[in-house]
C-alpha cells in the first residue's frame, strides 16, 4: 500500500527497525543533528507540586486487588464480570488547558473527550461509555460545547451516557471514558517495557504545541486559506487532536511491552514510562512534525500520538502494514536502567508540562 511514505535509515538499528516519515508532515530528526544539552522547554521539571501531590495520594490510597491497576498508569483497569473494564478521567480547565480566544466551544469539547480516549488507547482498549462533568459561573453556549463533545465521542465510539452540570468559576469539563480490552488481552502498562525492546511512536510529535505558537501569534484570528497545508495541520492538531484508538489496540495485539500517550512531551512522558518500567532508554530519532521546534517535540505535549516498546518491532510494523495503518515511527530503544535517559550522548531530563499544583500533605 502506497501511504506517502518515505524510509529514513535509523544509524545503529537492524532490518526491520527503521523510521518512517509521511512525507510534508513528519520529517525526522537524528539525535547525532542536535544538542539536548541546549534545550530548554517546559514549564515545569518533574519534580513539582502535581508530582509531590500525586506522591501524596498515593500513600493514602489502598493497593488494589491482585490483577488490578489503580492509579499510577494511563487508565484503571478493574475487574468485572463480563470482563476487564478500563476507565480513565480528565479534567480540562479554562486558562489551563485551553484559552477561549484561541478555540472555540466546539474545539474544546472534542479535545476534551480526545485526551481522556486516548488513555484507554495506551491501554490497548477499547473506548465503550463516556460521561461528562461541567462546571461554569457564567452563561456559555452549552449547545456548541455539547456539540463538540458529542462529535468527538461519536468518532471515537464511545457514546456519551450521563454526566453532572454544576455552577462555578471557570469552565472546567471532567471527561470520564470507560473501556473494555480485547478478550484474553492484557492491558499495555507504562511499567511493561525491558531492555532491549524498541521504542516507536505513532507519528510526530510538536505539532499541537506548534499550532498554539501559531494561533498565539495570530491572535485566535486563524483564516486557513491565507495559510501553508503544514501550518493549517498544526492547527487543526491543536484544536482537534486524533486519539490512536486503532494503533494502540493492534499494538497491544502485536505484543508491544508497554504503552504511554504523549500529553504531556515526549521527554517527559518517556521518563513517565521508563520509570515505571525500571529500565533507561537512548533516543536515536525524533520525528518532528512540519513547523515544529525541536523543543515542541520534545516537551511541547497534547499530541496524544503513543509511545510503544516492543520486543518484536518487525512484528508490530507487519501488524500496522496489514490494516493499512500509517507504520509507526522508530525513535530509539530500551537500555538498562544505570543508562538513564539519553539523547545524543548526553542526559536527556524530562523537559514537558507538569500541573504548578499546590497543596499540603497534612
Amino acid at each position: 500500500m502506497d501511504n506517502g511514505c518515505r524510509l529514513m535509515d535509523v544509524s545503529g538499528g537492524v532490518p526491520g527497525e527503521a523510521g518512517v516519515a509521511r512525507n510534508g508532515s513528519e520529517p525526522v530528526v537524528s539525535a547525532n543533528s542536535m544538542s539536548a544539552g541546549g534545550l530548554a522547554f517546559g514549564k515545569d521539571s518533574e519534580q513539582s507540586g502535581e508530582l509531590a501531590a500525586l506522591g501524596v495520594i498515593e500513600k493514602i490510597l489502598p493497593i488494589p486487588p491482585a490483577g488490578e491497576v489503580w492509579a499510577g498508569d494511563d487508565a484503571a483497569l478493574m475487574a468485572a464480570d463480563d470482563g476487564p473494564l478500563l476507565v480513565s478521567v480528565d479534567l480540562s480547565t479554562e486558562g489551563v488547558h485551553f484559552d477561549l480566544g484561541l478555540s472555540s466551544l466546539g474545539d474544546v469539547g472534542w479535545k476534551a473527550v480526545a485526551s481522556a480516549v486516548s488513555d484507554i488507547a495506551a491501554m490497548g482498549g477499547n473506548a465503550s461509555r463516556a460521561f461528562i462533568g461541567i462546571s461554569c459561573g457564567r452563561e456559555i453556549d452549552i449547545a456548541c460545547l455539547y456539540k463538540g463533545l458529542v462529535s468527538a465521542a461519536e468518532n471515537f465510539g464511545c457514546p456519551i451516557a450521563g454526566g453532572d452540570l454544576s455552577d462555578g468559576g471557570r469552565l472546567v469539563i471532567s471527561v470520564t471514558v470507560t473501556g473494555s480490552l480485547p478478550t484474553a488481552v492484557l492491558p499495555a502498562l507504562r511499567s511493561g517495557a525491558h531492555p532491549g525492546d524498541r521504542l516507536f511512536v505513532t507519528g510526530s510529535v510538536g505539532g499541537s504545541a506548534c499550532g498554539l505558537r501559531l494561533l498565539k501569534q495570530a491572535g485566535g484570528d486563524w483564516n486557513a486559506p491565507h495559510h501553508t497545508a503544514a501550518e493549517n495541520r498544526a492547527v487543526e492538531k491543536y484544536r482537534r487532536p486524533v486519539a490512536r484508538m486503532e494503533e494502540g489496540r493492534i499494538a497491544r495485539l502485536a505484543g508491544a511491552s508497554a504503552m504511554i500517550d504523549i500529553s504531556d512531551g515526549l521527554a517527559i512522558d518517556l521518563h513517565r514510562m521508563m520509570a515505571a518500567s525500571e529500565t533507561g532508554a537512548v533516543l536515536d530519532l525524533i520525528p518532528v512534525f512540519e513547523g515544529a521546534t525541536i523543543e515542541e517535540a520534545l516537551g511541547g505535549g497534547e499530541d496524544y500520538e503513543l509511545l510503544m516498546a516492543t520486543a518484536d518491532p518487525a512484528g508490530l510494523l507487519e501488524s500496522f502494514h496489514t490494516l493499512g495503518l500509517a507504520p509507526p515511527l522508530y525513535v530509539g530503544m530500551c537500555t538498562d536502567p544505570s543508562t538513564g535517559v539519553m539523547l545524543n550522548g548526553d542526559p536527556l531530563p524530562p523537559y514537558g508540562y507538569t500541573h504548578a499544583f499546590s497543596g499540603s500533605a497534612g
